[in-house]
Protein backbone atom coordinates (compact mmCIF):
# COMPACT_ATOMS: atom_id res chain seq x y z
CA UNK A 1 0.00 0.00 0.00
CA UNK A 2 1.25 3.37 -1.03
CA UNK A 3 1.05 5.97 2.14
CA UNK A 4 0.64 9.14 1.98
CA UNK A 5 2.80 10.50 5.10
CA UNK A 6 1.32 13.44 6.86
CA UNK A 7 3.15 15.43 10.14
CA UNK A 8 1.42 14.09 13.47
CA UNK A 9 -1.64 15.76 13.23
CA UNK A 10 -3.93 13.00 14.20
CA UNK A 11 -1.84 11.43 16.57
CA UNK A 12 -1.09 12.45 20.32
CA UNK A 13 -0.60 11.31 24.16
CA UNK A 14 1.84 8.75 23.12
CA UNK A 15 3.65 6.99 26.00
CA UNK A 16 5.29 3.54 27.11
CA UNK A 17 4.60 2.01 29.96
CA UNK A 18 4.77 -1.38 31.92
CA UNK A 19 4.07 -4.62 30.49
CA UNK A 20 2.98 -7.38 33.61
CA UNK A 21 6.87 -8.73 32.95
CA UNK A 22 9.01 -5.87 31.52
CA UNK A 23 11.99 -8.39 30.10
CA UNK A 24 9.53 -9.23 27.61
CA UNK A 25 6.61 -6.99 27.60
CA UNK A 26 5.69 -3.26 27.04
CA UNK A 27 2.28 -1.18 26.81
CA UNK A 28 1.57 1.34 24.63
CA UNK A 29 -0.79 3.99 24.94
CA UNK A 30 -2.38 6.74 22.30
CA UNK A 31 -5.04 8.78 21.20
CA UNK A 32 -6.19 9.22 17.01
CA UNK A 33 -8.34 11.69 15.92
CA UNK A 34 -11.51 10.83 15.45
CA UNK A 35 -11.55 10.39 11.40
CA UNK A 36 -8.83 7.48 12.21
CA UNK A 37 -9.87 4.26 10.77
CA UNK A 38 -6.95 1.98 11.87
CA UNK A 39 -3.80 2.67 13.56
CA UNK A 40 -0.67 0.54 14.58
CA UNK A 41 3.12 0.60 15.28
CA UNK A 42 6.49 -0.20 13.96
CA UNK A 43 9.22 -1.44 16.30
CA UNK A 44 12.62 -2.30 16.14
CA UNK A 45 15.71 -2.67 18.24
CA UNK A 46 17.22 0.69 18.34
CA UNK A 47 20.16 -0.20 16.48
CA UNK A 48 18.37 -2.15 14.00
CA UNK A 49 17.26 -0.53 11.16
CA UNK A 50 13.77 0.46 10.46
CA UNK A 51 13.34 -1.88 7.42
CA UNK A 52 13.50 -4.68 9.54
CA UNK A 53 10.49 -3.31 12.08
CA UNK A 54 8.02 -4.88 13.10
CA UNK A 55 4.35 -4.13 12.51
CA UNK A 56 1.95 -4.50 15.51
CA UNK A 57 -2.18 -3.66 15.01
CA UNK A 58 -4.26 -1.94 17.57
CA UNK A 59 -7.61 -1.89 17.88
CA UNK A 60 -9.28 1.61 18.96
CA UNK A 61 -12.31 2.36 21.45
CA UNK A 62 -14.17 5.58 21.28
CA UNK A 63 -13.04 7.57 24.35
CA UNK A 64 -15.43 10.87 25.62
CA UNK A 65 -14.97 11.01 29.54
CA UNK A 66 -12.98 14.08 29.07
CA UNK A 67 -15.11 15.56 26.68
CA UNK A 68 -16.87 19.17 27.50
CA UNK A 69 -15.17 19.39 30.89
CA UNK A 70 -14.56 23.28 32.22
CA UNK A 71 -10.91 23.34 31.96
CA UNK A 72 -8.46 26.39 31.70
CA UNK A 73 -6.21 27.02 28.20
CA UNK A 74 -2.33 27.91 28.22
CA UNK A 75 -3.39 31.71 28.19
CA UNK A 76 -5.88 31.43 31.50
CA UNK A 77 -8.97 32.09 29.79
CA UNK A 78 -11.99 29.54 29.95
CA UNK A 79 -13.08 26.87 27.96
CA UNK A 80 -14.70 23.43 28.07
CA UNK A 81 -12.23 20.34 26.64
CA UNK A 82 -13.47 18.81 23.09
CA UNK A 83 -11.48 15.61 23.09
CA UNK A 84 -13.55 13.01 21.50
CA UNK A 85 -11.11 10.33 20.14
CA UNK A 86 -10.05 6.95 19.81
CA UNK A 87 -7.81 5.28 22.56
CA UNK A 88 -5.20 2.92 21.45
CA UNK A 89 -4.15 0.07 24.02
CA UNK A 90 -0.92 -1.80 22.26
CA UNK A 91 0.21 -5.14 25.05
CA UNK A 92 3.65 -5.67 22.92
CA UNK A 93 5.10 -9.20 23.57
CA UNK A 94 7.89 -11.29 22.92
CA UNK A 95 10.35 -8.15 23.24
CA UNK A 96 14.14 -9.58 23.50
CA UNK A 97 15.30 -8.75 27.55
CA UNK A 98 17.52 -6.23 28.25
CA UNK A 99 17.22 -4.19 25.13
CA UNK A 100 16.56 -0.67 23.69
CA UNK A 101 13.30 -0.13 21.51
CA UNK A 102 12.29 2.17 19.37
CA UNK A 103 9.30 2.70 17.54
CA UNK A 104 6.53 4.85 16.00
CA UNK A 105 3.21 5.18 16.25
CA UNK A 106 0.98 5.39 12.61
CA UNK A 107 -3.29 6.05 12.14
CA UNK A 108 -4.63 5.85 8.61
CA UNK A 109 -7.68 7.82 8.09
CA UNK A 110 -10.62 7.24 6.47
CA UNK A 111 -9.31 9.14 3.25
CA UNK A 112 -6.12 6.79 3.32
CA UNK A 113 -3.91 9.28 4.13
CA UNK A 114 -1.51 8.16 6.98
CA UNK A 115 0.43 10.26 9.95
CA UNK A 116 3.31 9.06 12.02
CA UNK A 117 4.79 10.10 14.89
CA UNK A 118 8.11 11.07 15.96
CA UNK A 119 10.30 8.35 17.20
CA UNK A 120 9.77 7.02 20.75
CA UNK A 121 12.01 4.62 22.58
CA UNK A 122 11.83 2.41 25.81
CA UNK A 123 14.13 -0.35 27.25
CA UNK A 124 13.41 -3.53 28.64
CA UNK A 125 14.39 -5.05 31.49
CA UNK A 126 16.82 -8.23 32.65
CA UNK A 127 19.90 -6.60 33.03
CA UNK A 128 21.86 -6.98 36.10
CA UNK A 129 21.94 -3.41 37.40
CA UNK A 130 19.36 -1.30 36.80
CA UNK A 131 18.18 2.74 37.52
CA UNK A 132 14.63 4.51 37.81
CA UNK A 133 14.30 8.40 38.42
CA UNK A 134 11.23 8.72 41.06
CA UNK A 135 9.17 12.04 40.24
CA UNK A 136 5.57 13.22 41.86
CA UNK A 137 3.67 16.41 42.47
CA UNK A 138 4.71 18.89 39.52
CA UNK A 139 0.94 19.44 38.83
CA UNK A 140 0.90 20.08 35.22
CA UNK A 141 -1.30 23.17 34.03
CA UNK A 142 -0.79 25.28 31.24
CA UNK A 143 -1.43 28.75 32.29
CA UNK A 144 1.69 28.08 34.82
CA UNK A 145 4.16 26.44 32.33
CA UNK A 146 6.88 26.80 34.42
CA UNK A 147 5.45 23.57 36.58
CA UNK A 148 6.55 21.36 34.46
CA UNK A 149 9.89 23.02 33.18
CA UNK A 150 10.98 22.93 36.71
CA UNK A 151 9.99 19.09 36.87
CA UNK A 152 11.62 18.54 33.76
CA UNK A 153 14.66 20.50 34.21
CA UNK A 154 15.88 18.20 37.73
CA UNK A 155 14.91 15.27 35.66
CA UNK A 156 17.26 16.24 32.63
CA UNK A 157 19.92 17.04 35.64
CA UNK A 158 19.15 13.40 37.16
CA UNK A 159 19.81 11.83 33.55
CA UNK A 160 22.93 13.67 32.74
CA UNK A 161 24.30 13.16 36.06
CA UNK A 162 23.01 9.57 36.59
CA UNK A 163 21.07 8.47 34.03
CA UNK A 164 18.11 5.90 33.81
CA UNK A 165 16.22 3.49 32.20
CA UNK A 166 12.68 4.51 33.62
CA UNK A 167 10.49 6.75 35.22
CA UNK A 168 8.47 5.67 38.52
CA UNK A 169 5.86 8.58 38.94
CA UNK A 170 4.21 8.99 42.29
CA UNK A 171 1.03 11.03 40.98
CA UNK A 172 -0.54 14.17 40.84
CA UNK A 173 1.32 14.73 37.40
CA UNK A 174 -1.77 16.94 36.20
CA UNK A 175 -3.55 19.85 38.20
CA UNK A 176 -7.02 18.53 36.62
CA UNK A 177 -6.43 14.84 35.04
CA UNK A 178 -10.37 15.32 33.72
CA UNK A 179 -8.64 18.10 31.34
CA UNK A 180 -7.45 16.08 28.72
CA UNK A 181 -5.40 18.73 27.14
CA UNK A 182 -3.30 19.04 30.42
CA UNK A 183 -2.41 14.97 29.54
CA UNK A 184 -1.80 15.82 25.99
CA UNK A 185 0.78 18.45 26.19
CA UNK A 186 2.74 16.78 28.85
CA UNK A 187 3.34 14.12 27.21
CA UNK A 188 5.10 16.12 24.59
CA UNK A 189 7.97 16.19 26.61
CA UNK A 190 11.20 14.72 25.72
CA UNK A 191 11.00 12.43 28.94
CA UNK A 192 7.85 10.89 27.74
CA UNK A 193 9.73 10.08 24.61
CA UNK A 194 12.81 8.51 25.11
CA UNK A 195 11.65 6.54 28.61
CA UNK A 196 8.71 4.24 30.20
CA UNK A 197 6.78 5.46 32.99
CA UNK A 198 5.47 3.60 35.70
CA UNK A 199 2.58 5.26 37.56
CA UNK A 200 0.01 5.75 40.20
CA UNK A 201 -3.25 7.65 40.35
CA UNK A 202 -3.07 10.86 42.44
CA UNK A 203 -5.76 13.02 43.90
CA UNK A 204 -5.41 15.64 41.14
CA UNK A 205 -5.23 13.18 38.33
CA UNK A 206 -8.74 11.80 39.55
CA UNK A 207 -10.58 15.23 39.21
CA UNK A 208 -12.05 18.03 37.12
CA UNK A 209 -11.83 21.29 38.02
CA UNK A 210 -15.50 21.05 39.34
CA UNK A 211 -13.99 18.11 41.24
CA UNK A 212 -16.02 15.48 39.24
CA UNK A 213 -14.19 12.33 40.53
CA UNK A 214 -13.44 8.90 38.57
CA UNK A 215 -9.91 7.12 37.96
CA UNK A 216 -11.59 7.04 34.12
CA UNK A 217 -9.25 9.64 33.55
CA UNK A 218 -5.59 8.29 34.58
CA UNK A 219 -7.13 4.51 33.34
CA UNK A 220 -7.47 6.28 29.48
CA UNK A 221 -4.40 8.40 29.75
CA UNK A 222 -2.42 5.37 30.07
CA UNK A 223 -2.26 1.51 29.41
CA UNK A 224 -1.17 -0.08 32.13
CA UNK A 225 -1.73 -4.11 32.42
CA UNK A 226 -4.98 -5.37 33.46
CA UNK A 227 -4.37 -7.48 36.40
CA UNK A 228 -5.98 -5.12 39.30
CA UNK A 229 -8.54 -5.50 40.75
CA UNK A 230 -13.04 -5.25 39.87
CA UNK A 231 -13.02 -1.87 39.01
CA UNK A 232 -9.19 -0.85 39.08
CA UNK A 233 -7.98 -2.55 36.26
CA UNK A 234 -5.44 -0.68 34.46
CA UNK A 235 -5.10 1.83 37.47
CA UNK A 236 -3.97 -0.50 40.46
CA UNK A 237 -2.02 -2.84 39.11
CA UNK A 238 1.34 -4.84 39.46
CA UNK A 239 4.46 -5.47 37.28
CA UNK A 240 8.00 -6.68 37.55
CA UNK A 241 10.71 -4.61 36.28
CA UNK A 242 14.12 -6.99 36.42
CA UNK A 243 13.79 -9.17 39.55
CA UNK A 244 11.59 -6.41 40.95
CA UNK A 245 7.87 -6.03 42.18
CA UNK A 246 6.19 -3.24 42.04
CA UNK A 247 2.59 -2.97 42.98
CA UNK A 248 0.89 -0.01 42.19
CA UNK A 249 -2.23 1.64 44.49
CA UNK A 250 -4.82 4.04 43.81
CA UNK A 251 -5.68 5.82 46.93
CA UNK A 252 -8.95 7.58 45.59
CA UNK A 253 -10.86 3.95 45.89
CA UNK A 254 -9.65 3.40 49.54
CA UNK A 255 -10.83 6.40 51.45
CA UNK A 256 -13.43 4.26 53.10
CA UNK A 257 -13.00 0.86 55.06
CA UNK A 258 -14.76 -1.63 52.52
CA UNK A 259 -12.34 0.09 49.44
CA UNK A 260 -9.23 0.41 51.86
CA UNK A 261 -10.37 -4.07 52.32
CA UNK A 262 -10.80 -4.60 48.28
CA UNK A 263 -6.84 -2.61 48.04
CA UNK A 264 -5.56 -4.37 50.83
CA UNK A 265 -7.17 -8.19 49.98
CA UNK A 266 -5.37 -7.31 46.44
CA UNK A 267 -2.36 -6.55 47.80
CA UNK A 268 -1.62 -9.76 49.68
CA UNK A 269 -2.57 -11.80 47.01
CA UNK A 270 -0.10 -10.32 44.77
CA UNK A 271 2.49 -10.25 47.70
CA UNK A 272 2.03 -13.89 48.09
CA UNK A 273 1.78 -14.86 44.63
CA UNK A 274 5.34 -13.13 43.92
CA UNK A 275 6.85 -14.33 46.98
CA UNK A 276 9.90 -15.17 45.18
CA UNK A 277 11.00 -11.55 44.26
CA UNK A 278 13.94 -10.46 44.93
CA UNK A 279 12.59 -6.63 46.05
CA UNK A 280 8.89 -5.80 46.67
CA UNK A 281 8.27 -2.22 46.24
CA UNK A 282 4.84 -0.92 47.15
CA UNK A 283 3.78 2.91 45.35
CA UNK A 284 0.91 5.11 46.35
CA UNK A 285 -0.04 8.74 46.16
CA UNK A 286 -0.77 9.11 49.86
CA UNK A 287 2.04 10.03 51.80
CA UNK A 288 2.93 7.69 54.88
CA UNK A 289 3.47 10.06 57.28
CA UNK A 290 2.28 14.10 57.47
CA UNK A 291 5.90 15.42 56.55
CA UNK A 292 5.50 18.84 59.04
CA UNK A 293 5.24 17.30 62.42
CA UNK A 294 5.55 13.56 61.40
CA UNK A 295 1.79 12.42 62.40
CA UNK A 296 0.58 8.64 60.81
CA UNK A 297 -0.57 9.36 57.73
CA UNK A 298 -1.09 5.96 55.53
CA UNK A 299 1.41 4.14 57.26
CA UNK A 300 -1.26 3.40 59.83
CA UNK A 301 -3.51 1.37 57.31
CA UNK A 302 -0.40 -0.89 56.01
CA UNK A 303 2.63 -1.45 57.70
CA UNK A 304 1.39 -4.97 58.94
CA UNK A 305 0.74 -5.92 55.64
CA UNK A 306 4.22 -4.49 54.59
CA UNK A 307 6.00 -6.20 57.21
CA UNK A 308 3.78 -9.29 57.04
CA UNK A 309 4.73 -10.08 53.93
CA UNK A 310 8.39 -8.50 53.54
CA UNK A 311 8.05 -5.22 51.39
CA UNK A 312 11.18 -3.55 51.37
CA UNK A 313 10.27 -0.49 49.88
CA UNK A 314 7.06 1.61 50.10
CA UNK A 315 6.86 5.08 47.87
CA UNK A 316 4.62 7.75 48.24
CA UNK A 317 4.45 11.87 47.12
CA UNK A 318 1.36 14.10 48.01
CA UNK A 319 2.63 15.69 50.84
CA UNK A 320 4.91 17.76 49.18
CA UNK A 321 7.36 16.78 51.83
CA UNK A 322 10.36 14.31 51.88
CA UNK A 323 10.46 11.87 54.64
CA UNK A 324 12.38 9.05 54.69
CA UNK A 325 11.30 6.29 57.68
CA UNK A 326 12.35 2.74 58.82
CA UNK A 327 10.02 0.75 60.46
CA UNK A 328 10.42 -3.20 61.00
CA UNK A 329 12.76 -3.90 57.66
CA UNK A 330 10.46 -1.42 55.75
CA UNK A 331 11.62 1.47 54.12
CA UNK A 332 9.36 3.89 53.68
CA UNK A 333 10.20 7.43 51.75
CA UNK A 334 7.60 9.76 50.38
CA UNK A 335 8.89 12.76 47.54
CA UNK A 336 8.82 16.37 47.84
CA UNK A 337 7.08 18.57 45.31
CA UNK A 338 8.83 19.49 41.91
CA UNK A 339 7.39 21.84 40.14
CA UNK A 340 8.74 24.69 42.64
CA UNK A 341 4.99 26.47 43.55
CA UNK A 342 3.28 23.96 45.69
CA UNK A 343 5.56 22.91 48.48
CA UNK A 344 4.45 22.83 52.10
CA UNK A 345 5.64 25.36 54.90
CA UNK A 346 8.61 24.64 56.72
CA UNK A 347 9.03 21.61 58.32
CA UNK A 348 8.80 21.74 62.60
CA UNK A 349 9.94 19.56 65.10
CA UNK A 350 8.93 16.30 64.95
CA UNK A 351 6.07 15.67 67.33
CA UNK A 352 5.38 12.21 66.41
CA UNK A 353 7.10 8.84 65.10
CA UNK A 354 10.64 10.43 65.86
CA UNK A 355 11.21 6.51 66.41
CA UNK A 356 10.93 5.25 62.59
CA UNK A 357 11.40 9.16 60.76
CA UNK A 358 14.94 9.39 59.82
CA UNK A 359 14.91 12.44 57.38
CA UNK A 360 13.08 15.10 56.54
CA UNK A 361 13.52 17.92 53.55
CA UNK A 362 11.52 20.54 51.56
CA UNK A 363 12.32 23.97 50.25
CA UNK A 364 9.50 25.50 51.51
CA UNK A 365 6.51 26.61 49.21
CA UNK A 366 9.01 26.67 46.22
CA UNK A 367 10.64 23.25 46.63
CA UNK A 368 11.37 21.34 43.66
CA UNK A 369 13.33 17.82 44.07
CA UNK A 370 13.47 14.18 42.50
CA UNK A 371 14.95 10.77 43.39
CA UNK A 372 17.76 8.58 41.32
CA UNK A 373 17.57 4.73 42.18
CA UNK A 374 20.27 2.56 41.31
CA UNK A 375 19.39 -1.10 41.89
CA UNK A 376 21.56 -4.63 41.89
CA UNK A 377 20.81 -8.22 43.33
CA UNK A 378 22.75 -6.99 46.44
CA UNK A 379 21.13 -3.33 47.05
CA UNK A 380 18.58 -0.21 45.98
CA UNK A 381 20.21 2.98 46.43
CA UNK A 382 18.10 5.78 46.46
CA UNK A 383 19.51 9.40 46.44
CA UNK A 384 17.09 12.72 46.78
CA UNK A 385 18.47 15.01 44.79
CA UNK A 386 17.72 18.96 44.83
CA UNK A 387 16.45 21.11 41.63
CA UNK A 388 20.79 21.47 40.54
CA UNK A 389 21.08 17.99 40.73
CA UNK A 390 22.90 17.60 44.25
CA UNK A 391 22.47 15.23 46.67
CA UNK A 392 20.64 15.79 49.65
CA UNK A 393 19.96 12.44 51.44
CA UNK A 394 20.64 9.18 50.53
CA UNK A 395 19.71 5.54 51.68
CA UNK A 396 20.73 1.92 51.02
CA UNK A 397 17.87 -0.90 51.30
CA UNK A 398 19.86 -4.42 51.27
CA UNK A 399 18.40 -7.25 49.42
CA UNK A 400 17.10 -9.87 51.81
CA UNK A 401 17.33 -13.27 51.76
CA UNK A 402 14.01 -14.95 50.72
Amino acid sequence: MNYIFLLLTALFSITTNPGEDTRTQMDISWGADASTVSSFVMYAPEKSDWSRALRADAEGRYCAVYNNVSSKKADGTNFFEDARFFKYDLYLNGLRPKTSYKYRVYAVSAHGDTSVSDVYRFKTSGSRVWQACIISDYHCYPPLPKRIDAAMGIMDKIESRYGYDWVINLGDVCAWGGSYSFWRGMYEQRQFKDHMWGGVNGNHDNMTRNYVLTNDFFRNATSNPLNGYEGEEGVCYWFKYNDALFIMLNNENMRDSTGFSKAAAWVEKVLEANGDARYKIVCEHYQWFFGTRGETSQYGRWHEIFERYGVDLALAGNNHIYVRAHSNGVTYIQTPSSDNERGQDPIKPLEANEDKINFRWNEGPHTVGAMHMKVTPARMELMLLDREGNMIDRVVVPARKR
